[in-house]
């Protein structure tokens, strides 16, 4: 049996199991707090010290750029005059997360924005870090790990890894915090990393049961809201980490996963079928050509010739033909195709097949 076919087997036993026993998971594994998120950081700097690496006078901007660096520092030059081989201009972003108190240090990424060959070596200059609202949150600065390598000479070179991205680990300094409300108007929002009624109605009814009925209601399919009682109103974080521990049996859309350019096929385990017959069979057209010696007759003034000969055989596999009843799950769906030696490929053909007949009775997405 092919591998992918077998991980999408093992996979599909996986979450046929899951749908028997009944699955559950923690509030916290499959929602957030409405208002905890990360905000993106930007910022533009530049990279010095690299070993001749940097951008070339191509790129006007990192010229202009260290000139007015220098100016901040009392040293007028002009932008034409300078050569900037060790230095390289630069993007840098990094997440903000939430509750980041100023003097807290986060991870930068740092991205060549000219036409540099290498960062490796090089030490970012500080650099300020916006949002998306124009204010500063974060500073960067200090050297970068690519993780990699790119050295050359006499024409020919090597390189390890991408060489003109690095990181920085505890790169930026933190200096503003956002502002994160936990609870509004003594409200906590639970919002599902999933939009699904199933589960959002589950997550309601369990976390009544946990920490007080009548508390939690879902506002849709997306979005749990629970109030917080009077005496949970002093400790909210308390009150919120109780409803992450909360269990709650989680409920999937019935979904087919199918990526032509791998061939991976990750079927879930509440899809089902309606009663239809499958066919398969595959007709193979081999053409190959041998060469044939050609002798001439004894005493002759003949020459020995070699021609090509081509033979074409066609084989053609007996076409099985198989039924699945009604209401059947996808073990057995699986096995049925596996007992037409299907490919993975084969199968994606397959699945697409019954999805248009009308018997498939899930999502089929082509990714």
């Amino acid at each position: 049996m092919n591998k992918c076919l077998i991980f999408a087997v093992v996979c599909i036993a996986i979450c046929t199991s899951a749908v028997v026993f009944g699955q559950t998971a923690r509030v916290k594994d499959i929602a957030s707090v409405d208002g905890v998120r990360s905000n993106q950081l930007v910022g533009y700097g530049l990279v010095v010290g690299l070993q001749g690496t940097g951008d070339s006078q191509q790129s006007k901007f990192t010229p202009q750029s260290v000139a007015n660096m220098l100016a901040t520092f009392g040293i007028n030059v002009s932008a034409a005059t300078l050569k900037v081989k060790n230095v390289a201009a630069v993007m840098i972003t990094a997440d903000l997360p939430p509750f980041a108190r100023p003097g807290t240090t986060i991870d930068v990424m740092v991205s060549s924005l000219g036409d540099c060959n290498s960062l490796q070596g090089g030490t970012l200059l500080q650099s300020p870090l916006k949002a998306a609202n124009g204010d500063v949150y974060a500073v960067a600065q200090g050297p970068l790990s690519i993780g990699g390598f790119s050295a050359g000479g006499g024409g020919g070179s090597s390189a390890k890894n991408h060489t003109t991205v690095g990181r920085i680990p505890n790169g930026a300094l933190v200096e503003k915090e956002t502002s994160t409300q936990l609870a509004k108007d003594d409200i906590v929002s639970i919002a599902l990393n999933q939009n699904d009624f199933t589960s959002a109605t589950r997550m309601a009814k369990a976390i009544n049961e946990k920490v007080g009925p009548g508390l939690a209601s879902a506002s849709d399919g997306n979005v749990v809201t629970v109030k917080v009682p009077a005496e949970k109103a002093t400790d909210i974080v308390a009150f919120i980490s109780e409803i992450e521990q909360v269990e709650v049996a989680t409920d999937t859309t019935a979904k087919v996963i199918v990526n032509e350019r791998t061939g991976t096929v990750v079927i879930g385990g509440n899809v089902r079928m309606s009663p239809v017959a499958i066919s398969h069979g595959s007709l193979t057209v081999e053409v190959t050509k041998e060469p044939d010696v050609s002798q001439p007759n004894p005493l002759s003034y003949g020459k020995t010739e070699v021609t090509t000969t081509t033979a074409v055989t066609v084989q053609e596999q007996p076409a099985a033909l198989l039924q699945i009843k009604n209401g059947s799950t996808i073990d057995e769906l699986v096995r049925a195709l596996n007992a037409l030696k299907v490919t993975p490929r084969d199968l994606i053909a397959v699945l697409q097949a019954v999805k248009e007949a009308g018997a498939l009775q899930a999502q089929l997405e082509v990714i």
